[in-house]
């Protein structure tokens, strides 16, 4: 059988791009080359896009730029892969299937799936309204309430009320400290602050708001974070849930990536099994709500003193480096890595099928 074509799409203009490189160097390593033809397409900080041929060990790193060919996605279904532009001519690579590994805005929220639904083009991971939803973490929440699915209380507010710091006190009191001060629209924790009492709130509304024009304020719960693997379309399966003990007061974007090793990661979580697959139940409930497609890690508070769940967020491009949970708890529940990416890419396959289906 002749290989499928498969672009995995990586870097990005979002603060998580220096995430993507790494989850990109996992997957490129881990798919399964008698199967697939792999093209690496990276999008810098600008927003310029370059076909990479090079050494995987160096998109990690950046160099992977200085050796790209300028590049793009084809325009309209005439031209469904990628077009390139070296030495004055133009070259042409169809493709069967996108991997985006875009984590965070221009990637994850709906925009690069857009493209792709444009151009006819199959892609591996949830639809354009899907990951939009899940992208802004006060549509998330707002879908949970409405689902009946629990999560914590929250206000939002926006960068242009920040000066008005009283009106914003007023706005959190209910929420008591202390509180998490988030982007909406982020991931990877960046932007992210703890705030243990109103003086420092400013800082923390300021350090978001460089992120995001929305910003979401949570009330502050002493909790086990808890995070599950979901897999599939209609039909999805959760693997055994983890839990992450972090070497900071909580998982941060440092704790995540640069702490060298200190957070510790349990897989499985020390829960009991009812709990365990309460835990399973809720994260397919959260995973159906949203209408998800292919793949998302659903991440957990749980009450440290009464033991009750919360719904904290959904990331539908999880984390694949090395160190990553998504695939660790697929791994740990029976599907390995390579065989993980197979799955994603016949069920990205699939979803495309569905939608063309005549009826």
């Amino acid at each position: 059988m002749a290989k499928k074509k498969i672009a995995v799409l990586f870097g990005g203009q979002s603060g998580e791009h220096e995430v993507s490189l790494m989850s990109a160097k996992s997957i490129i390593n881990n798919l399964d080359k008698d199967k697939y033809e792999i093209y690496m397409i990276g999008i810098t900080k600008k927003g310029e896009w370059y076909l990479y041929r090079g050494d995987v060990e160096k998109i990690e790193t950046g160099e992977w730029e200085k050796e790209g060919i300028p590049a793009t996605m084809g325009a309209s279904t005439k031209y469904r892969g990628i077009i390139t532009f070296e030495d004055g001519k133009n070259g042409f690579y169809p493709i069967d299937v996108v991997f985006p590994v875009l984590h965070g805005p221009n990637g994850e929220d709906g925009t690069i799936q857009g493209l792709l639904e444009l151009l006819d083009i199959p892609y591996v991971g949830a639809n354009v309204l899907s990951s939009a939803l899940c992208m802004d973490k006060v549509f998330t929440k707002r879908i949970f309430k409405e689902a009946g699915l629990p999560t914590p209380d929250f206000v939002v507010v926006y960068r242009k009320e920040i000066e008005d710091l009283e009106a914003i006190k007023k706005k959190v009191e209910h929420l008591g400290y202390p509180c998490f001060v988030k982007p909406a629209n982020l991931g990877s924790s960046v932007g992210i602050t703890k705030v243990h009492n109103e003086e420092e709130l400013p800082g923390a509304l300021k350090l978001a708001a460089k992120y995001d024009r929305k910003l979401l304020i949570e009330r502050g719960i002493d909790a086990r974070e808890i995070e599950c693997s979901v897999l599939g379309n209609e039909n999805p399966q959760a693997s055994i849930a983890g839990e992450i003990v972090p070497s900071n007061e909580f998982y941060d974007y440092n704790a995540k990536y640069f702490d060298g090793g200190k957070s510790l990661l349990l897989i499985p979580a020390p829960l009991p099994d009812e709990k365990m697959e309460e835990v399973r139940q809720l994260a397919i409930k959260a995973y159906k709500a949203l209408d998800l497609r292919g793949m998302a890690r659903v991440d957990f508070l749980m009450d440290r003193n009464t033991g009750t769940l919360y719904l904290n967020e959904v990331n539908t491009i999880p984390g694949f480096t090395k160190i990553s949970m998504y695939p660790k708890l697929w791994e740990v529940s029976g599907k390995p890595y390579s065989i993980l990416l197979d799955e994603l890419i016949n069920l990205a396959i699939e979803s495309y099928n569905e939608k063309c289906r005549e009826w």
